[in-house]
């Protein structure tokens, strides 16, 4: 979601900085879409870029350092919220965050929620929502024959996806390893797996390969990849969170995570009712053409500079 917010900054004409607080084994600076990334164990100086620069934008568990530094040099600090969860809120309730960029309608909700037990001093002092920004050119390509499960930790659905494949051994599925969490890999002879895929080779490596795709999620603010999925037509079978329903709207097809039987009637369904797979498939190409994210990079955008200005 960030990067492609930063990517719409640069093509805006603005110079764009990230300095990553997590270890990686990258030693040297990079450019990434026009983003300069400075990596941990290249410099040790964001201070100094902080105290340089026009507006400071943080997320996670950045936000509370990123915030003191924003704070302490006088700059406006911007706060992209992944979720709900109530550290997020906290952690930018201190009257000092000029902008708030909240990735659903739900989860700009649950905000008005949290902050209608404070002052009205701590909130945001401007908000915007921006949804997780998918470009369908991007993703879009023939789907394949495989049914997918992207991360496969238990909160995302792993123990289902086992218990599937177990119960159809005549369905070929893809398990692709999540970065986080603990990963449930079934060792079956119809279940595929694929390591960590960045973002940019989901394409060619995931959806190229899957006809249905699982996010039988506990928790998901949003849901990127089944937006991502419906750019192919691909068909989503969704445990229905408020970010899932949000996201899928009437393209998903929702099945509660907790009932394995019921997924197993859809995915039978799908695989085996082309006309049916081509219904849910055309509702999901269409569902991709209305988030199309040009507008609200456009805010998002617009919402930046003005705090620079």
């Amino acid at each position: 979601m960030v990067h492609s917010m930063l990517r719409a900054l640069v093509q805006r004409g603005h110079e764009v900085s990230v300095w990553l607080s997590r270890y990686t084994d990258d030693r040297t600076d990079y450019d990434l879409d026009g983003v300069q990334v400075v990596p941990l164990q290249s410099r040790l100086d964001a201070a100094s870029a902080i105290r340089k620069a026009d507006v400071v934008v943080s997320h996670l568990e950045n936000v509370p350092s990123a915030g003191a530094l924003a704070r302490g040099y006088g700059k406006p600090l911007a706060v992209v919220c992944h979720n709900t969860h109530l550290p997020s809120f906290r952690q930018m309730a201190a009257g000092d965050t000029a902008l708030a960029v909240y990735n659903s309608q739900w989860m700009a909700r649950e905000a008005e929620l949290f902050f209608a037990e404070y002052p009205k001093g701590v909130r945001p002092r401007s908000e915007v929502i921006v949804r997780p920004p998918v470009f369908a050119d991007e993703y879009r390509t023939k789907p394949g024959d495989k049914v997918t499960l992207i991360n496969c930790n238990l909160e995302k659905g792993g123990r289902l996806f086992e218990k599937l494949a177990r119960r159809m051994p005549e369905v070929e599925f893809l398990a692709v390893r999540g970065a986080y969490g603990e990963q449930v890999l079934p060792d079956l002879p119809n279940v595929e797996i694929v390591d960590h895929v960045c973002g940019h080779e989901m394409r060619e490596r995931v959806y190229s390969r899957t006809k249905v795709l699982l996010m039988p999620s506990s928790y998901e603010s949003w849901g990127r990849a089944g937006v991502e999925a419906m750019a192919s037509g691909i068909p989503v079978i969704a445990h229905p969170t408020p970010g899932l329903c949000e996201s899928l709207s009437e393209a998903g097809v929702f099945v509660d995570l907790h009932d394995a039987d019921g997924y197993e009637t859809v995915i039978r369904k799908l695989l085996n009712d082309p006309v049916e797979y081509r219904l849910v498939s055309k509702r999901a190409k269409a569902r991709s053409a209305e988030l199309d994210p040009t507008a609200d990079l456009d805010t998002w955008c617009d919402a930046v500079e003005a705090l620079a200005r």
